[in-house]
């Protein structure tokens, strides 16, 4: 009995260590990642997963009227089907980053789907838009084996999240209740101008609780960076 008990809690253990090394935000341990920048500078970044898509601009337009610079973790389909918005989104000032071709889970992946699917998006951002992203967003939030040589191989480092809003199920009250409740400095934010690669998609909750929670946070006198001026501020 005590010998059952003992292979059960092991396996118990490494289920939870894999558990965490695969959607952790503060696991690296399927490649360098990050999750929050310095605590002691009162800036957070604002990202944006799943986009570019049909319903980009009227966040542009909210970012714009605001003065707030974001973090775009763009996928490649939805790249090539809305290239001319992916450019608009590097032309007001914001940042680009990789999050994928066709936005799968990586879990239980080989190697070489990870990377094809990394490098597919790395090229389809660089033609379309003349900029190389250096983050990368692995769709859920989920690393595997592969992720790190693909990192490697294509100059990216991985980026997670400090707080996720949740607006791709949440309504737009929920969303900001989230994002306000659980901001600090050196935060990084995960909302989503898009829906996985799905044409139009509605992110109206997504640019109502944007709207609401910039002048909030600004208020408490934090100050919107891109992921770039967030971790590798220039002195």
């Amino acid at each position: 009995m005590e010998g059952w008990l003992g292979v059960s809690s092991g396996v118990v253990g490494a289920a939870a260590f894999l558990g965490y090394a695969v959607r952790g935000r503060s696991s690296s341990f399927f490649g360098a990642s990050v999750y929050r920048g310095d605590q002691t500078n009162p800036s957070v970044a604002l990202t944006f997963d799943d986009g570019p898509s049909e319903s980009t601009p009227k966040l542009l337009d909210i970012l714009a009227r605001h003065n707030v610079p974001a973090t775009f973790f763009m996928c490649g389909r939805n790249v090539q089907r809305c290239s001319t918005i992916a450019t608009a989104v590097l032309a007001a000032g914001h940042e680009i980053g990789n999050h994928t071709d066709s936005h799968p889970r990586f879990d239980f992946k080989s190697p070489s789907f990870i990377y094809r699917e990394i490098a597919a998006a790395q090229e389809t951002i660089e033609k379309s838009t003349g900029a190389r992203p250096k983050w990368f967003r692995a769709p859920y939030g989920v690393r595997w084996f592969g992720v790190d040589l693909a990192q490697k191989r294509l100059g990216l480092t991985g980026v997670m999240w400090t707080v996720i809003g949740g607006d791709w199920r949440l309504p737009a009250s929920r969303v900001s209740e989230r994002i306000l409740g659980r901001t600090s400095n050196g935060a990084i934010l995960c909302l989503h101008d898009g829906r996985d690669v799905q044409p139009s998609p509605d992110i109206g909750e997504t640019l109502e609780a944007v709207e609401y929670t910039i002048p909030r946070l600004k208020d408490r006198g934090l100050r919107f960076l891109t992921v770039s001026e967030l971790l590798c501020p220039k002195n």
